[in-house]
């Protein structure tokens, strides 16, 4: 029963929790303490007093110093050489072994016995893991270990066994790290059992902590650090070391971003920014990929999206695997095959396109689903304060700490070497006093019975002042240093130690002589072991970090119906062929009885055009064209409220699409006109912020409704045309038509005669007028014509207008015949008509015959009885151009 109350109180203690309950089980944890059989008591003497102890304290205090002791002496790496304690006791161990870059490999098995025997009690799989990652040049950028056999690989493979594998010490971390670390240049510690010492750290020459990143999990901290570029961080200590207060965006400058040795893009500049300020950031990466023609199957070629460089840390195979499980589960289009060409020359992951696939947005969807494209969750987190503190560091800091470490090693070093240089100078002085009067040496040195008895002949009979250490170099002087030459070799050993010692207390008098010298090193470890930058920087107008919904999606182009029933959705324009004039064409909708007047709308657009639905009482709201539910030909579609915020008693009067480009344009406008007639042009740019409820854009007054909209510039004309078949063509520059706000009405646009009503709205462009467009109008019962735009004069805005066609005389078991709708046509179009009922025949605008405005026109569909063309559709002449080439 102790034991569970111990356990839970130890782990509320921990966790922090404060209620009644933990207040209860901490007092029966203390009652069950003091009881007599439960204290603590000697077992040598029983007369010892019980040592009285609050357990909620005692508890606290031993996990602070367990959480303490994994903190330093385990999973965070210490700001001065990088180095958590298993990689520095690692590195040490092969120093101790000899294992240099001259000497052969040993096998690691011998390493890790090394480690775990003298200086790191702990498992002999993490002494071996780590072994490994110090040697995996796809994890550091500056490898620490050559290894010789199976070290893993980038597909995630396991290294072989310590027993199978071998390493010795790169000359980069005996350059760097090991260099200088016989000259007292950092304390020794004894190890766990006081029968070795080790170093507290280690006498880095390079900022290890960023050259190779560092990741670990403490007790309630973790540390992940990304690698940093060689030669950059040379430059930026440099730097520093000029001007200790450089501005952030100078140090930025010259290091811009961590450098992954896998290479592949960073994007942006505000994840490394955020990292560098703070020291906690989130670094998006990206794939290198390019597109390449290849060979494909049955001889053909076709596209292929080859991956050559992947994020850091992303496990391929993985990736591999993911990717072909999207393809099958049918979540990932565009894709025939999937193959790995990677070989010791680097990574091809070759992924081949279907036909009429579009690379991008192939790419854009495997950026999105795949680890293309992920993000490093940065935490700049190491043991700073000189090895007493955990420190969460940006990179001005951690490189501060640095050049402040090798300051102190650099001094340290100077004053083991002055000493050094001294002591020899001592002796090589007492050699040569002993040299001036050698003869009177010699003969002390055969009077004497000994040793001793020598030194004292040498300071009492010969007076010369000697010290002990000078006396026993004396006497261990060999008969050969006593020729001439050795005599001269003395005197030039003596003046070069005076150099010597001169410059070392010079360096140790002057800090700048100290920092020239750290310069003076970096400089040469820059020239040999620097290298290139790997991973691009994409500044913030290349890279697009957030990936949008269009960027999935092709930007193909699709068929809008919206029929009178409030339903409404989307079809390739390629689901209806180009067939010859006078056809009956393909069913494209299905709509029930209460739909009496069938289709209201039918438009063409490209998918990612935005596209503005504007109801009879002039509310806009706008949405995507990929947002319309994709539906077949004879399927009646979704519910229109479904989609937008509309009520029952919404109707929608006109539709204008537009891209992204268009609804910035200043230059841009929107002219509408309402059934009594009345026309206004507002700025496109004012839509620009539609809101969820929608937009006023016309006030419509009571008994009126609006009719149309059109997108149209100041240098265009504006086409008014009637059922009875009557024309008007204005222009839309300020004199006739100037801009108004929003929630204004009009102005009068035509002068109707009775039983007239207005039935379209068009607008003639000025690239219409100079590239010979023509004005395409049908009629109901399904005939129409093209006229030249030349045969429609600009008038004054309010007139009567001119007559635009004349209709047949004969009747139509559809009654009597009147003007549907007309549009513009440029030569070479494809125009997509609609009836009633749904039926959609596709045609060439070229087939249809160029007549005057007095004549009938021609049969342009043939109709159903109780059927009537209600909308024109003009295919956008850019996709039409693509699906050309793409032919």
């Amino acid at each position: 029963m102790f034991r569970v109350l111990l356990c839970l109180s130890f782990f509320l203690q921990t966790t922090g929790l404060r209620s009644p309950a933990v207040a209860g089980v901490a007092g029966a944890t203390r009652r069950l303490w003091s009881r007599p059989s439960l204290r603590l008591a000697s077992v040598a003497n029983e007369e010892l007093a019980p040592v009285p102890v609050q357990l909620e304290q005692e508890l606290g205090d031993s996990f602070l110093q367990y959480a303490m002791s994994i903190i330093l002496g385990r999973a965070l790496p210490d700001a001065r050489d990088g180095m958590k304690p298993v990689h520095r006791r690692i590195l040490y161990a092969m120093h101790v072994l000899n294992l240099g870059p001259a000497s052969q490999h040993r096998k690691c098995a011998r390493v890790v016995g090394e480690v775990l025997g003298k200086f790191h009690p702990h498992g002999d799989t993490a002494v071996y893991e780590a072994l490994v990652r110090m040697a995996q040049s796809w994890v550091m950028s500056g490898t620490l270990i050559d290894g010789h056999g199976n070290f893993g690989s980038l597909d995630n493979d396991p290294p072989a066994a310590m027993r199978y594998t071998e390493c010795r010490l790169t000359p980069l971390a005996t350059d760097a790290l090991l260099k200088d670390i016989r000259e007292d240049t950092v304390d020794f510690l004894p190890n766990f059992d006081a029968s070795e010492e080790e170093p507290v750290v280690l006498p880095a020459r390079l900022p290890m902590l960023l050259l190779n990143g560092a990741n670990g999990i403490a007790v309630g901290m973790a540390t992940n650090m990304p690698p940093h570029n060689l030669g950059e961080l040379v430059d930026a200590m440099k730097a520093l070391v000029a001007d200790p207060d450089l501005p952030d965006d100078e140090l930025y400058k010259i290091v811009p971003g961590p450098d992954f040795p896998t290479g592949g893009y960073i994007l942006g500049m505000d994840g490394a920014r955020n990292l560098y300020n703070t020291g906690k950031g989130s670094i998006t990466m990206r794939a290198k990929t390019h597109l390449e023609k290849i060979q494909g199957p049955r001889r053909s070629t076709c596209e292929a999206i080859v991956v050559t460089e992947l994020p850091y840390m992303t496990n391929k195979s993985l990736f591999l695997s993911r990717t072909a499980g999207l393809v099958n589960d049918k979540e990932l289009e565009g894709v025939s095959d999937l193959r790995d060409e990677s070989d010791r020359d680097g990574m091809r992951i070759v992924i081949e396109l279907k036909k009429g696939a579009v690379p991008t947005v192939v790419e854009n969807n495997l950026m999105k689903r795949t680890q293309m494209q992920y993000q490093f969750n940065g935490n700049m987190l190491a043991i700073g304060k000189d090895g007493k503190k955990p420190l969460r560091l940006g990179l001005r800091e951690a490189l501060q700490e640095f050049i402040k470490f090798r300051f102190q090693t650099v001094r340290r070093r100077t004053q083991f070497q002055l000493a050094k240089l001294e002591a020899r100078n001592h002796i090589v002085e007492g050699l040569q006093i002993a040299l001036e009067r050698i003869d009177d040496v010699i003969d002390v040195l055969r009077k004497a019975s000994d040793s001793a008895s020598a030194k004292t002949g040498l300071v009492d009979d010969l007076g010369m002042a000697l010290s002990g250490t000078q006396m026993d170099a004396i006497l261990d002087l060999r008969l050969s240093r006593l020729t001439s030459l050795e005599t001269k070799k003395l005197n030039e050993e003596q003046k070069d130690l005076s150099g010597g010692i001169q410059e070392a207390r010079k360096l140790l008098d002057n800090d700048a002589d100290v920092y020239k010298m750290m310069v003076q090193e970096w400089d040469e470890l820059k020239a040999k072991y620097g290298v290139a930058r790997r991973s691009q920087i994409l500044m913030d107008e290349e890279a697009t970090i957030d990936l949008k919904e269009e960027d999935l999606l092709a930007n193909d182009r699709s068929v809008i119906v919206l029929t009178s029933g409030g339903y409404i959705k989307r079809m390739p324009v390629d689901e209806f062929n180009t067939i010859k004039r006078g056809s009956r064409g393909k069913a494209g909708a299905q709509y029930s009885k209460r739909d009496a007047e069938g289709i209201s709308q039918f438009f063409a657009c490209n998918d990612h055009d935005t596209i503005l639905f504007i109801t009879d009482k002039g509310i806009a709201h706008a949405i995507r064209a990929f947002q319309v539910p994709f539906a077949g030909r004879t399927a009646r579609g979704s519910a229109l409220p479904s989609i937008m915020p509309l009520t029952g008693e919404d109707k929608i009067a006109g539709v204008v699409t537009m891209s992204s480009a268009e609804l910035e344009d200043e230059e841009q406008f929107l002219v509408m006109i309402t059934r009594n007639g009345w026309i206004k042009k507002t700025p496109l740019s004012s839509m620009k912020n539609i809101n969820s409820r929608g937009l006023t854009v016309q006030l419509v007054e009571s008994g009126d409704a609006l009719l149309r909209v059109r997108r149209c510039t100041s240098e265009d004309s504006v086409v008014v045309a009637t059922a009875e078949g009557s024309v008007t063509r204005f222009s839309t520059d300020n004199t006739q038509l100037r801009a108004t706000s929003r929630k204004s009405r009009g102005v009068k646009s035509i002068k109707t005669r009775e039983q007239d009503k207005i039935v379209d709205l068009e607008v003639m462009s000025k690239a219409d007028s100079e590239q010979g467009s023509s004005l395409l109008i049908v009629t109901q019962n399904g005939y129409g014509k093209r006229v030249k735009i030349e045969n429609f004069r600009k008038q004054a805005r309010g007139g009567v207008g001119v007559r635009a066609i004349k209709f047949k005389t004969k009747k139509s078991s559809n009654g009597d015949d009147k003007v549907a709708c007309c549009r513009i046509v440029r030569a070479g179009a494809e125009v997509m008509l609609t009836t009633a009922k749904g039926t959609i025949v596709r045609q060439s605008g070229d087939l249809i015959s160029q007549q005057q405005r007095q004549s009938t026109g021609v049969a342009l569909q043939r109709l159903d009885p109780g059927d009537a063309i209600v909308e024109i559709a003009v295919v956008p002449d850019e996709d039409l151009q693509a699906d050309e080439r793409a032919s």
